[in-house]
């Protein structure tokens, strides 16, 4: 349900109203718009119809949320959510590159990394501590040693640090270093992690399932969301198709989609969506001309040495092209790199 509030509601009528949905086992989620402020309500949908919210002062009316994505709605929210880390804004008009290796390796070359593509443009360190990978016998990722490198990378360049969270039992860890947190695809549907990262003050990277339809992406993002951390960043990785030309099929329609049924921010990640690197630049470059507001893309100076994924890296010179070509591309669109 989302209750609009009149436009001279005073905080004291907002307090009250918040104070009756608790009474009741609701809970209630204040938006600021530009014009009207609304209150969404999630719980008991039967408690919730039972309400007299015509009784309640400071409120004008109330309507149903048809969706079963409730705060991710547009209809919660009509203006796009922009999520701001460190003075990194995604959603707005610039559109942030998050570049790096897919494993963190070695703190030399991280930090190489690190320097070279905050040179070139990028405004994120991407990297991965902890590696979900298909094999158990393949590199699983440094663990906190590897955080505490792109802590470092992050002191030597300011790029804040995009990393990845497998488990619950990492979350504190994982908080302590990185201004990101990412949820991989295959944990696209851990729902007792999503919940867990939901309770905490983070930017949340969410990557579509490897087979997941756009309302089931949707609804893991409002189960974040029902838990209070509303910063949720949806990503399109690519699904898996018939197709084996590529690692995965890149949908992009999936950005114009959920442009239209959510307020918050798309980005798009072209290397994981065709796994062969030279196939990302042009994806990523359609990416950006068809709304994406970020990009994830991975970078390596030797892709032969990758301990995990260097089909897909881009070496220096590819990406340095690459965010040249971007940028043309964003201004063909009113965006900019």
């Amino acid at each position: 349900m989302i209750i609009v509030l009149k436009p001279e509601v005073t905080k004291a009528e907002i307090d009250h109203i918040m104070d009756r949905l608790k009474e009741r086992g609701l809970t209630g989620h204040v938006s600021q718009g530009v014009e009207r402020s609304i209150i969404g309500v999630i719980g008991d949908e039967r408690v919730i119809e039972a309400l007299p919210f015509a009784a309640i002062p400071g409120i004008e009316k109330a309507m149903p949320i048809l969706k079963p994505y409730k705060l991710a709605s547009r209809d919660f929210k009509k203006e796009n959510t922009v999520i701001d880390v460190n003075g990194v804004k995604i959603g707005d008009r610039k559109v942030p590159i998050i570049a790096g290796p897919c494993s963190v390796e070695k703190k030399d070359l991280l930090l190489e990394i690190a320097k070279e593509i905050k040179a070139c443009g990028a405004s994120f360190i991407r990297g991965g501590a902890f590696k979900p990978r298909t094999s158990p016998y393949a590199f699983q990722g440094l663990g906190e040693e590897g955080l505490k490198y792109l802590a470092e990378a992050r002191e030597a360049t300011g790029l804040p640090v995009v990393t990845e969270l497998m488990d619950s039992r990492d979350l504190d860890l994982i908080v302590k270093y990185a201004d990101v947190i990412q949820i991989g695809a295959r944990n696209m549907q851990n729902f007792r992690l999503l919940l867990d990262v939901g309770k905490v003050d983070k930017p949340v990277i969410l990557k579509r399932g490897l087979s997941a339809t756009i309302k089931e992406f949707l609804m893991s993002a409002e189960y974040i969301m029902s838990q209070g951390n509303h910063k949720v960043i949806l990503c399109e990785r690519g699904i898996r198709t018939y197709e084996t030309a590529t690692r995965n099929t890149l949908d992009l329609s999936a950005i114009p989609v959920l442009k239209q049924l959510t307020h918050l921010p798309v980005v798009v990640d072209p290397s994981h969506g065709v796994g062969k690197w030279d196939l990302v630049a042009p994806m990523a470059k359609a990416a950006v001309a068809a709304g994406a507001d970020g990009l994830l893309i991975e970078v390596h100076p030797l892709p032969e040495e990758a301990l995990s994924d260097g089909e897909q890296s881009l070496k220096y010179k590819v990406f340095r092209q690459l965010m040249g070509d971007l940028r043309r591309v964003a201004a063909a669109v009113d965006r900019e790199i």
